[in-house]
């Protein structure tokens, strides 16, 4: 008897001790699982607010891609867009030939400059030295056109004060003075204009001793007739240049609608937009 009390007390001794050691273990563990739970809480919630702001920075960046205007860089493919009524272009906007030069001395012209004719005089020739313009009209419509040029070489307003203009692909191209209307030569329709005209071309000159930059276009000599366009549906167009006389600068032009008066289309400084053809 007395050898198996000796024999129990060691075990209860070591149940004691194990008991000892066990609970503050468990106890421990519980309080790692009650952090770790915790620390899982604020990592979801960190994760939900990364993809919300990234999102949100992704999006205003896509946001400010579509509004800007797609940027064009080779005026081949330029297209200018008419807006309520409006096309404003600085004439240095095309694709030119060697024979036309972009200069900027003096006063009195906008944007980078003007471009002038420098090659042989084509005085009865359309078709030489031509720069295209693609228009995109949205309000279709009777337009009419004004450019702002300059005579460059020599004293007389009557010399070196014109270039040739075609709007073939509009529904009607025309000048006018009061009840006159006239029509390119070779469009199919009468009357035409005295003076130079050929192939649906108008020569369109400026008038007077006052040779800076002023806002002008005319056809039909000595008798000043006006120019208009006719788009008949919205769509894009094509407006040919071709040169005529050497020394005559050209700046900037117009073409508005019946909207707009004169004044208010040649003092407006907002360009057409440039979209890629």
């Amino acid at each position: 008897m007395k050898t198996l009390k000796t024999q129990k007390k060691p075990t209860s001794i070591l149940f004691v001790l194990l008991l000892s050691f066990l609970i503050p273990t468990m106890y421990s563990c519980s309080k790692d699982d009650s952090l770790l739970d915790d620390q899982d809480t604020e990592m979801v919630d960190d994760d939900d607010t990364v993809p919300e702001e990234e999102s949100s920075s992704a999006e205003e960046e896509l946001s400010s891609a579509e509004e800007e205007p797609s940027s064009c860089t080779d005026p081949i493919d330029f297209v200018f867009n008419e807006k309520d009524g409006l096309v404003g272009i600085e004439f240095e906007k095309a694709e030119f030939s060697d024979d036309w030069t972009m200069k900027n001395d003096g006063t009195g012209f906008s944007g980078e400059g003007y471009m002038i004719w420098e090659g042989a005089q084509q005085l009865h020739q359309p078709g030489i030295g031509i720069a295209t313009f693609k228009i995109k009209i949205t309000n279709s419509g009777t337009y009419r056109f004004v450019w702002k040029s300059a005579v460059k070489t020599g004293t007389n307003g009557t010399d070196h004060n014109d270039t040739w203009l075609r709007f073939a692909d509009a529904g009607n191209f025309y000048a006018k003075n009061g009840n006159s209307v006239v029509y390119p030569k070779d469009s199919g329709k009468t009357p035409n204009p005295e003076g130079a005209s050929k192939d649906g071309w108008f020569k369109i000159y400026r008038s007077g001793n006052d040779l800076d930059f002023k806002w002008q276009s005319l056809t039909y000599d000595n008798n000043g007739h006006e120019v208009f366009v006719v788009f008949e549906e919205p769509g894009t167009y094509l407006m040919e240049v071709s040169a005529r006389s050497s020394g005559h600068g050209i700046d900037k032009f117009v073409l508005f609608n019946e909207a707009l008066s004169q004044e208010e289309a040649t003092s407006s400084s907002e360009l057409s937009d440039i979209t890629c053809d």
